[in-house]
């Protein structure tokens, strides 16, 4: 009896621990889901090896890159003077309603609001450095 009243605590000892790792993983994002969610991006932007601008900037080596400095890119001057340095927290704020975070930008995508949804799309974008290569980790 001792034996399984140990084995009950200890189940329900890592159950307890489970939800916290679940969604402290849901956090970091699933990049496969990002990649799905950045074809909503694709009609404007690319990402990944040979990536141009398009009706917005490419945006390889995007965290740590300073707003409206992507090269040969006709920035609006809302984001050119932004003073934002794309990180995780910055791109999470803007994608939810670019508009409201840079009045005045070009940018017409109304924002995803879906936090799972942001926090995929930002591994999945993230992961790319300035010359379109996955960081390896």
């Amino acid at each position: 009896m001792h034996k399984l009243t140990l084995t009950a605590l200890a189940v329900l000892a890592s159950s307890a621990v489970a939800p916290g790792a679940l969604a402290q993983d849901a956090a970091k994002g699933d990049p496969a889901a990002g990649k799905t969610s950045f074809n909503k991006c694709l009609a404007c932007h690319s990402i990944g090896d040979g990536a141009k601008n398009k009706v917005g900037p490419e945006l390889n080596g995007l965290d740590g890159r300073k707003s409206g400095s992507a090269p040969d890119y006709s920035y609006s001057d809302a984001n050119k003077n932004s003073g934002i340095t794309w990180n995780e927290a910055q791109f999470k704020d803007y994608i939810k309603d670019p508009k409201a975070k840079v009045p005045g930008t070009k940018m017409i995508f109304p924002g995803i609001k879906n936090e799972k949804e942001i926090n995929d799309l930002w591994a999945y974008v993230s992961q790319f450095d300035a010359d379109g290569k996955t960081k390896s980790n």
